[in-house]
This record gives C-alpha cells, sequence and structure tokens, in this order.
C-alpha cells in the first residue's frame, strides 16, 4: 500500500473511511474530447463535429466535499460541468456552488470588476449522471435552497440537473450516445454478475462480454487493466458508504439500549469493512501490476 494511500485511510468521527481521488472509470471516459462532446450533442440536441471547439478546464487536483469533479468544459459560451453519481448525495448543488466559483475566479483572471462595461462570462449547467440504485426518476432536480437553513428564497440559486443513466433509463439518451450506452451496460453487467460470483470475477467477465458484443471494446481493450481495478474500487467504495449507512440507522433505531455494546459492535463493523476495501483494491494493484 502507498504512503498515499495510508494518509487517506482517515479515522472520522469514530469511523474509518477510505479515501482515495483517483480517476473513475466515467471521468476516463469523458476526458475524451471526442466522447465528451458526444455526450453534449446527444444531451443538448446538437450536433457539433470539431472537438477542437470545446475546451476543457476542469480543475485538477481539486476537492470538493470529499469528491474530485469528473470533467468541466466550455463551447459555444456555455460552460458546463458534468459528474457521475452512483450514490445520491444531497449536496451536489452546493459542490456545484464551490466549483463554479472557482471556475469563474479563473476565467476571469485579474479582470477590473469594478468597470462600468458589463462583464459577460459563460453560461453555467450543471448534470449529474446517476446510477445509484436509491432513485427510479428518470430524471429530477436539485436545488441550492433546499439546503438553506431556515428556508427562506435567499439571493442565490443553483440548480442541478440529475439524469438516471442506469440501463434500461433514458433510452433516448443512451441511444443517441453510444459512450453513454456502453458505459450504462457495463454497470448493469457487472451487478447482474454479482447476484453470483465475487466481485474481481464479475468485473472481469463484465469487460469480456463487452468487448466480445462490441461496446466500449476500444476503450477496454487499451485500459483493461485500470477499468477492472477502478471498478473493483468503486464499488467496495459503494459496499462501505452502504454499511456506514445501514449502521447509523441501526445506531439511531434503539439509541438507549446498549450504548456501550453497539458502539464496540459499529466500530468493529466499519473497521472490517475498511480492512476488505483496502484489501480488495491491494489485490487488485498486485494482480495488475499498477498503483491507483
Amino acid at each position: 500500500m502507498t504512503k498515499e494511500m495510508q494518509e487517506q485511510a482517515t479515522v472520522e468521527q469514530g469511523k474509518c473511511v477510505y479515501r482515495t481521488y483517483k480517476d473513475r472509470v466515467f471521468r476516463i471516459l469523458f476526458n475524451d474530447k471526442e466522447r465528451l462532446l458526444e455526450l453534449y450533442n446527444a444531451l443538448n440536441g446538437t450536433n457539433y463535429e470539431n472537438a477542437e471547439e470545446l475546451t476543457v478546464n476542469t480543475l485538477e487536483n481539486a476537492i470538493y466535499i470529499n469528491m474530485k469533479n469528473d470533467v468541466s468544459f466550455i463551447i459555444d459560451h456555455n460552460m458546463c460541468l458534468y459528474e457521475h453519481q452512483s450514490t445520491f448525495s444531497p449536496n451536489m448543488p452546493l459542490r456545484g456552488l464551490l466549483y463554479f466559483a472557482d471556475l469563474y475566479k479563473k476565467q476571469l483572471g485579474g479582470k477590473d470588476l469594478s468597470a462600468r462595461s458589463l462583464v459577460k462570462i459563460p453560461t453555467p449547467y450543471y448534470v449529474v449522471f446517476y446510477n445509484g440504485l436509491e432513485k427510479k426518476d428518470e430524471e429530477f432536480v436539485q436545488k441550492l435552497s433546499d439546503s438553506f437553513e431556515n428556508g427562506g428564497e435567499g439571493c442565490i440559486e443553483l440548480k442541478v440537473r440529475a439524469i438516471n443513466i442506469n440501463f434500461g433509463h433514458n433510452r433516448k439518451l443512451l441511444e443517441k450516445c453510444k459512450t453513454l450506452y456502453g458505459y450504462a451496460y457495463f454497470v448493469a453487467e457487472v451487478r447482474k454478475n454479482l447476484e453470483s460470483m465475487e466481485l474481481q470475477l464479475a468485473v472481469e467477465l463484465a469487460v469480456e462480454e463487452c468487448i466480445r458484443k462490441d461496446i466500449l471494446k476500444e476503450f477496454l481493450q487499451a485500459q483493461r487493466d485500470e477499468v477492472i481495478a477502478m471498478s473493483i474500487y468503486e464499488y467496495n467504495e459503494e459496499y462501505v458508504r452502504q454499511s456506514f449507512f445501514e449502521d447509523g440507522e441501526r445506531a439511531g433505531y434503539g439509541k438507549g439500549k446498549a450504548d456501550g455494546e453497539k458502539a464496540g459492535y459499529g466500530k468493529g463493523r466499519s473497521d472490517g469493512d475498511n480492512d476488505r476495501l483496502v484489501k480488495s483494491v491491494e489485490s487488485a494493484m498486485e494482480n495488475f501490476k499498477m498503483d491507483l
């Protein structure tokens, strides 16, 4: 285990939380300009053909609420932030507010905002591609104002368009974007395989099935080991988060009963989950001779 990964295994409020901000499959897929333009066209009904018209302005190494953003870019005076989400979080609008503030700060540079002339800025659009299991809606909107403590309107609003990309949802969008379709199919295959086999084998067979069916074939052949290792990490992380959530629910239910015993159980469960996560990631890295 590298020093960086050891440092990111931290204890927070009595729970061991395994953190890493390395690339994910979605991020790597759509950090490619051609694929990103394909997704933008599918989402907006446009037909841009020159990927060089798209300027990627992702802030590298920027962490917002313990998460690294996926990709941001500018095209036709629109500033777009696209993110993937496998576990629902109500805090995406707040993340967006902080991220867009830094993007605009970078965009404006040292421009004098006290000048008499109006300073024009790109129009912001924030889209989350959701493939968690908690929400079944085809599409839903998250608003910054939902976070306001007094429930008031305030003077700032930010809306996040969340789109369900689980396989079988938003069929028209997936049909328009071959890459997004392939990603949704791959995730569905992994989940289906997990019903009857261990995680690593489930991911490996999903990769092989996609290649056999010519789904994300070139991408998966070129980055097979990385995709498998990253997928193992993602699913382990999702499992640990769900375990923490379930532990919290149990702790809240019957709080007054056997507090000491429950605290000991919770710590053992959390530590055990974290150990399994670290071991799975280390095993994948050792098998593929790579450093995440």
